[in-house]
C-alpha cells in the first residue's frame, strides 16, 4: 500500500489559505476568516445548502496523516474531528529519516497563519463512541438470529404444556371413540362408512 505523502495537512492548509485570499490577495492580518471545508455551506443567494468540498474518505485521510506527522492541530474540525480532541493532540512522529539524514520540515508563513474556521460543527452523542465499539452499544440483542432460534423459548414452553397434560388428553381421547354409539335413526349408507374411504392425510 502507497504511504501518505507527508506534506498532505500542510497542503490542503495553504490551499485553503490560496482559496479565501484569491479575491484579496496577501494579507498583514494574523487571523483570516475560511469556511470550514468540512462542513456542508449554505449559500444565501441561491438558498441552497451546498455539500462539503472534502468527503469523508478525504477527511480520514487528512487527520490520518494529521495524526501520525503532529499536524493535526492545522485541520478544522468536522464529522471525523471532534473540536475536542484537537487540542489535546500529540506528535506521534516530528523527525522523518530520509536516508539516514534527519530532515524537519520549515513551516512556512502560510501554514502558520491562524485561520478562523466559519461553520457550526454538530457532535452526536453515539453510544459506545467512548470505547471505540459503535456496532452494538446500545442494543439489546447483538444478531438477530435464524427464525427457530428465535421461537425455540415459545416453542419449548408450550412443548412443556402440552406434555404436562399429555397423558389426560390421551385418555380422554380413546375414551371419546369408546364411548361413541351410532345414532338409531340415522340412515345406513351403502358401500359401508365414507370415513373409511377417505386417505390418512
Amino acid at each position: 500500500m502507497a504511504s501518505l505523502p507527508r506534506n498532505l495537512v500542510q497542503r490542503f492548509r495553504v490551499r485553503e489559505l490560496k482559496r479565501a485570499l484569491a479575491p484579496e490577495g496577501a494579507t498583514s492580518s494574523p487571523k483570516v476568516s475560511v469556511i470550514n471545508p468540512f462542513l456542508p455551506c449554505f449559500n444565501e443567494a441561491t438558498g441552497r445548502w451546498a455539500p462539503p468540498r472534502y468527503s469523508l474518505r478525504r477527511q480520514a485521510e487528512l487527520i490520518k496523516n494529521g495524526r501520525l506527522e503532529g499536524t493535526l492541530h492545522l485541520l478544522p474540525p468536522g464529522p471525523k474531528l471532534n473540536p475536542s480532541e484537537i487540542p489535546t493532540a500529540k506528535p506521534k512522529r516530528a523527525v522523518a529519516k530520509t536516508k539516514g539524514i534527519a530532515r524537519r520540515d520549515k513551516p512556512t508563513t502560510d501554514v502558520t497563519t491562524r485561520i478562523e474556521w466559519i461553520g457550526e460543527v454538530k457532535n452526536r452523542d453515539v453510544a459506545g463512541a467512548d470505547v471505540g465499539n459503535t456496532l452494538y452499544a446500545g442494543k439489546k440483542q447483538m444478531f438477530k438470529g435464524h427464525k427457530w432460534e428465535r421461537v425455540i423459548k415459545r416453542r419449548r414452553h408450550y412443548q412443556r404444556i402440552l406434555m404436562r397434560s399429555m397423558k389426560r388428553r390421551i385418555l380422554r381421547w380413546r375414551l371419546h371413540h369408546v364411548k361413541r354409539k351410532p345414532w338409531p335413526l340415522s340412515k345406513i349408507r351403502k358401500g359401508g362408512s365414507r370415513k373409511a374411504k377417505k386417505l390418512p392425510f
